[in-house]
């Protein structure tokens, strides 16, 4: 069983860097899209406070991870790795064709399907469940607000100043802003490996309780920063490109407001997207300056990858959880 633990630690530490793979366009992005930043240089910064993120914000939401989604007790090493597997999946998939899906909710989903085939429904968790749906609506709602309000006080502000002394002081705030959505990024999805890891501790017998090791935060941060670093720059593109133009006041505002959300939720313990909120803040910062701003197109079809997510992921962990129960 222990072999069987490794293994499963090492595929969700894979999955880590994965969803920094993928999720390396949350922090950047923007700073990207306004030209503050190389890319080089944007994902060098994000990757450092990502990987600071857990070390600050604590383990809530690994809690969460751990206890809310399916049943501690019942759960198996292998329904584990089935839901994990589900979850790379989908998350490579959707990062191949440049769709900044959520990685949690894919993590999410595929331990949700794995549960549901090793144990079936009644086994879920389901006021841990409420949490993580509450997020899905809250987070992107909420970054649309908070990006609108921002980018409308900057401009209120700002009204009488020269755009070129505008643009100057916010291309270097945004580095700010940028390095704190970063680190709320990692408070956040960071702590995600961190439950998975605990529960297969857990259910293999090699820890007495749900608590979090030292190492384990050190092994899923350092996933998370390397997964960030070798980022996915089709979905950089999407984000920081493809939406709207912004300029870098628009661009502090995404990444500040994106980052207050994701800093409640890390310490509310709510497992949100943080490809959600930054989208809901771009789309906002977007909007403020004028609603043509933001091609809505694009938006309407990175929100089909968010409805299909939690569903596609969960019936990828259903069919890796069955494959490994044949062999098994």
């Amino acid at each position: 069983m222990i072999e069987i633990a490794i293994g499963a630690i090492i595929v969700a530490l894979i999955f880590d860097f994965v969803n920094g793979f993928n999720d390396s366009a949350n922090s950047v992005a923007t700073v990207i899209g306004t030209r503050v930043l190389k890319p080089i240089h944007a994902v060098t910064l994000s990757a450092a406070m990502n990987f600071i993120g857990p070390f600050i914000f604590g383990v809530a939401v690994a809690t969460t991870i751990a206890k809310g989604i399916v049943s501690p007790d019942d759960i198996t090493v292998y329904m584990i790795v089935g839901g994990l597997a589900g979850a790379i999946g989908w998350s490579t998939l959707c990062t191949y064709f440049g769709l900044p899906i959520s990685n949690s909710h894919s993590l999410v989903g595929g331990i949700m399907g794995a549960g549901i085939m090793g144990l079936g429904f009644e086994k879920l968790v389901y006021g841990g469940l409420t949490k993580v749906f509450a997020g899905i609506v809250i987070a992107p709602v909420g970054g649309l607000i908070f990006g609108l309000l921002l980018t409308g006080l900057i401009i209120t502000i700002f009204a009488n100043r020269r755009p070129a002394i505008v643009n100057k002081t916010f291309g270097r705030l945004q580095i700010v802003s940028s390095a704190w959505f970063a680190l709320t990024h990692g408070a956040n999805d960071g702590q995600k490996t961190m439950g998975i890891i605990v529960l297969i501790l857990f259910s293999a017998g090699l820890i007495p309780e749900l608590e979090m090791p030292l190492w384990v935060i050190f092994a899923a941060a350092t996933a998370m920063g390397l997964g960030t670093f070798f980022g996915g720059y089709k979905v950089i593109k999407t984000l920081g490109v493809k939406i709207t133009k912004l300029k870098p006041y628009q661009g502090f505002a995404a990444e500040t407001g994106g980052g207050v959300m994701l800093a409640i939720f890390a310490t509310l313990g709510i497992p949100a997207s943080t490809t959600h909120a930054i989208t809901g803040t771009i789309m906002g910062a977007g909007s403020a300056r004028r609603k043509r701003a933001v091609r809505w197109k694009v938006g309407r079809q990175i929100v089909f990858a968010w409805v299909i997510t939690i569903p596609g992921s969960a019936a990828m962990g259903i069919g890796f959880t069955y494959l490994i129960h044949l062999f098994v």
